[in-house]
C-alpha cells in the first residue's frame, strides 16, 4: 500500500513510501536526482509515517538515484535517527546507490547509532529484504 510520494515536477525524481502488509515492514524508494530539500522532505515524511504506524522495519531503496546524494550523515546521526528509534523504528536495511557502498557503508558504520536501532547497508534489494526478514524471525513471535 503507497502511503505516501512526494514528487519532484522540476526533475520528476521522487520519494515513495510503501507499507508491505504481507511482510510488515515499511519501504521507501527513492528515485532520480534526489536534492537536498527533497531528502529532508522525504526523511521528515518517512519519521510522519513511523509516528502513526510505529513499524520497526524500514527498507530504504537508494538503487535508483542518480547524481550525488545529500551530505547527511551528520543530520541522520543527529536528529532523524534518534527521533526514528524513538518512535518505534529498530531495522534500516539501506539499499546504496550503485557505485557508493563503501562510502555509505562506511559512514553508517562510523556514525553514532541510537541504542535499539541497527543500520545495514547493501548494494541489492534482494539482500536487503532477506536481512529485514532475518531480523523478523529473530526478534518476532511468530504469526
Amino acid at each position: 500500500m503507497v502511503i505516501s510520494c512526494n514528487i519532484d515536477l522540476s526533475d520528476d525524481s521522487t520519494c515513495t513510501v510503501h507499507y508491505d502488509e504481507l511482510v510488515g515492514w515499511l519501504r521507501a524508494v527513492w528515485l532520480g536526482y534526489v536534492d537536498v530539500n527533497q531528502a529532508y522532505l522525504g526523511a521528515g515524511r518517512l519519521l510522519e509515517i513511523e509516528q502513526k504506524l510505529h513499524c520497526p522495519y524500514l527498507l530504504n531503496d537508494n538503487s535508483g538515484v542518480r547524481g550525488p546524494w545529500f551530505d547527511s550523515m551528520e543530520w541522520l546521526s543527529r536528529v532523524w535517527m534518534p527521533r526514528a528509534a524513538a518512535l518505534g523504528l529498530r531495522y534500516v536495511a539501506h539499499v546504496a546507490q550503485p557505485g557508493e557502498l563503501g562510502g555509505e557503508s562506511a559512514a553508517v558504520h562510523h556514525a553514532p547509532l541510537p541504542e535499539g536501532l541497527e543500520v545495514q547497508v547493501f548494494d541489492t534489494t534482494a539482500d536487503a529484504e532477506q536481512w529485514l526478514a532475518d531480523m523478523q524471525a529473530a526478534h518476532e513471535p511468530r504469526r
